[in-house]
C-alpha cells in the first residue's frame, strides 16, 4: 500500500462526514491500482459536470428540478449506464474507469451521482440497501429514493418492498424498509466498494489483486475481523506463510469463539510448520 495515498485517504475520512468527498476517496483507492492516476484531473471532470448543470439551471431551481436535470445530463446526454454483460469487470468498480468508459455498477454510479449532485447543492446520501446500492435525497418535506443504476429512477415504498420481497422470499413490512434506508457513512460506502472488488478478484483467482484490496479493507474496517482471516487465507495462497500465520493468530485472539475457529487453528498449526522451514 502506498503510504502517501493511505495518509491522504485517512486524513480525508477523518473530516466531518458532510465534508467528505466520496469521489475523492474512491479515486485515491483507484490510484493505488493505477499508478500515476491524476486524482485532481478526475475531480475536475466531476466539477465540470456540476458547473455545466449549474449554468443551465440557474439559482432559482428547486431540488426536484435539479434531480431531473441531473438524471437527464448524466444518463441521457453523457450516457453513463450499467454494464450488465460485464457486471463483474473490476473496471466497473474503479471510479476513474467509470468516468472514462461511462459504465458502472450500482455503487460506482451512485458515488458519481452523489458527487455531482452534492456540487449542485442536493443533500444526496448513499443507502446500503440489501443487494443494490441506492441514493436518497430530502425533497419537499419528504424523502425520494433513487437508483442511479437505472438512470436515477425514483423508487416508491412499494418498489422497495418488492425488491426486498424478491430477495428475501417473503413479505416485508414498511417499517423494515424504512430501517434499511438509513444513510451509509462514507467509510462504509468505501468498504462496500472494496468488498465488491475483493469478491471479484477471489472468484477470478487473482490473489495478488485480492491482497491489495484487503490491505485497504483491514485498516478501514477494524471491527470486521473476518477480513483479517480472509487476508490470512490470501497470504497462505500466495505462500506468504509468516504473514498468514500472523493474521490467523490475530483473528483467533479477537474471535476465539468464531464458528470457524477450529478450522483456523488447524491453519495456524500448518503455517507454524511451514514458517519454521523458512528459518
Amino acid at each position: 500500500m502506498d503510504l502517501r495515498i493511505s495518509e491522504r485517504l485517512c486524513a480525508l475520512l477523518e473530516r466531518p462526514e458532510d465534508s467528505i468527498c466520496l469521489a475523492e476517496a474512491a479515486l485515491l483507492v483507484a490510484e493505488s491500482q493505477y499508478p500515476g492516476l491524476d486524482v485532481e484531473d478526475y475531480l475536475a471532470r466531476i466539477d465540470g459536470y456540476a458547473r455545466e448543470l449549474r449554468e443551465r439551471l440557474g439559482d432559482e431551481s428547486g431540488d426536484t428540478e435539479r434531480l431531473g436535470s441531473l438524471n437527464q445530463y448524466l444518463f441521457q446526454e453523457l450516457g453513463f449506464a450499467p454494464d450488465p454483460d460485464n457486471y463483474y469487470d473490476p473496471r466497473n468498480s474503479f471510479l476513474n474507469e467509470v468516468l472514462e468508459r461511462r459504465r458502472g455498477i450500482p455503487l460506482s454510479l451512485s458515488i458519481l451521482y452523489i458527487a455531482v449532485g452534492r456540487r449542485l447543492g442536493l443533500d444526496l446520501r448513499g443507502v446500503s440497501f440489501p443487494g443494490h446500492f441506492l441514493v436518497k435525497c430530502p425533497v419537499d418535506g419528504g424523502i425520494v429514493v433513487l437508483d442511479p443504476y437505472f438512470g436515477g429512477l425514483s423508487l416508491s415504498l412499494e418498489d422497495l418492498q418488492k425488491r426486498l420481497r424478491d430477495a428475501r422470499i417473503g413479505e416485508v413490512s414498511r417499517a423494515i424498509v424504512s430501517e434499511l434506508l438509513v444513510s451509509a457513512p462514507p467509510r462504509e460506502v468505501l468498504v462496500r466498494m472494496l468488498r465488491n472488488l475483493k469478491g471479484i478478484y477471489l472468484e477470478a483467482g487473482q490473489m495478488g489483486e485480492a491482497l491489495a484490496v484487503l490491505e485497504w479493507i483491514v485498516p478501514l474496517a477494524p471491527g470486521e475481523h473476518a477480513e483479517l482471516r480472509d487476508r490470512g487465507v490470501v497470504y497462505q495462497e500466495l505462500e506468504c506463510f509468516r504473514a498468514a500465520l500472523a493474521d490467523f493468530e490475530r483473528y483467533i485472539a479477537l474471535e476465539p469463539g468464531a464458528a470457524d475457529a477450529e478450522v483456523i487453528r488447524g491453519r495456524i498449526v500448518e503455517m507454524q510448520k511451514l514458517a519454521a522451514r523458512l528459518n
